[in-house]
């Protein structure tokens, strides 16, 4: 298991001629990723890399039944991406491209939003933009996370910052420590998906036995994922917070990774995590081993478990022998107090007949 991409997923890469397109729609079919169509208005009836191409979604769409698309086209032109893939109706929208005007994620959000009202809550949903997007190792990869630094396992991983999505899965790879799916939500002021959207997925995939959520400064993203936490997750959650000497009023690295008017400090979102009961790392080498705590406390080891049902192996038995022993020790006690009284008894006849015989 694994959320939003699997083996099923059947992806359109679009702006699949650009320089980024071509080489990571290369990069995601070598790594497993069905990739269907590429979509370049004016390019269509080409062909790259084995791949053809549309001049539009809606055809894309009604010759492949895709169920998902990635984008990489120029940022003045992604919020007309992000319409046109949700309009044709595919599912997972993973928006890659940074940069991307406020105005423009904004009408493109609530357009997102307002097809999700009317499909029942499920479709389309949007990931990013400015976001690497997502990897569920051995199984399906969209977007550009390193697929050779990732490993299969049991540990979900949601987060703000690309850069620190690759450096964190390379450490619990390295640790033991595989990964059901691997999710870059981006980091600019408005995005698609958000970590309490990441958090309830991961709760709910029967895979997922962990989760390391990455942080960083700016917004209030963090302390309503704390609150979510507390009060709904089943799971436990791991979190590092970027940004702990980022100084007041200057952005560091994202659009929406700056502190202002004294909110969205990264001490703000270390307290209110730990708070919800969420282990903070100092810094990303702690991560993996706050991690093998998480799950040692949730399920205990093997070694424990055989060891309690020898004990209590060994305690019923011993429990059946003594019982076993307690039964005819009692019969058998009756009994001698049975033989000692007649015994008494017979001696004290014959003292009687003695004691009559030397009178006698």
């Amino acid at each position: 298991m694994s959320i939003l991409i699997d083996k099923s997923t059947r992806l359109i890469v679009q702006g699949i001629t650009g320089r980024d397109g071509s080489f990571h729609a290369q990069q995601m079919a070598s790594y497993g990723t069905k990739v269907v169509a590429g979509v370049t208005p004016g390019r269509g009836g080409e062909s790259l890399h084995g791949v053809p191409v549309f001049d539009s979604m809606a055809e894309a769409m009604a010759a492949t039944k895709a169920n998902a698309s990635v984008i990489y086209v120029p940022a003045p032109f992604a919020a007309d991406a992000i319409f046109e893939a949700a309009d044709a109706g595919v599912a997972l929208i993973v928006c890659i491209t940074e940069g991307v005007p406020v105005r423009d994620t904004l009408a493109a959000y609530h357009h997102i939003v307002g097809l999700r009202e009317r499909n029942g809550g499920e479709r389309p949903r949007l990931i990013g933009p400015n976001c690497p997007g997502l990897i569920s190792p051995g199984l399906s990869k969209v977007g550009i996370v390193p697929g050779q630094i990732c490993k299969n396992g049991s540990i979900g991983v949601v987060s703000r910052s690309g850069t620190l999505t690759y450096e964190v899965v390379d450490q619990l790879t390295r640790a033991g420590l595989g990964q059901s799916t691997c999710l870059g939500i981006g980091g600019d002021p408005i995005i698609g998906t958000n970590f309490v959207d990441a958090l309830s997925l991961f709760d709910a995939d029967p895979q997922t036995e962990a989760i390391v959520m990455i942080g960083e400064i700016g917004g209030t993203d963090e302390e309503e994922a704390a609150h979510f936490i507390r009060r709904k997750m089943k799971k436990p959650v791991v979190a590092f917070v970027a940004g702990q000497t980022a100084p007041a009023g200057k952005r560091m690295g994202h659009a929406g990774a700056i502190v202002s008017g004294g909110t969205g400090t990264a001490a703000e979102k270390m307290a209110a995590l730990q708070a919800a009961g969420v282990p903070v790392a100092r810094i990303p080498s702690e991560i993996p081993s706050l991690v093998r705590e998480a799950l040692a406390r949730r399920r205990p080891s093997r070694t424990a478990k055989t060891t309690g049902a020898r004990r209590s192996s060994a305690t019923s038995s011993a429990r059946t022998k003594i019982s076993a022993t307690r039964g005819p020790s009692k019969r058998r006690t009756s009994a001698s107090r049975g033989r000692t009284r007649a015994s008494r008894s017979a001696t004290r006849e014959d003292a009687r007949s003695a004691g009559s015989r030397r009178r006698r």
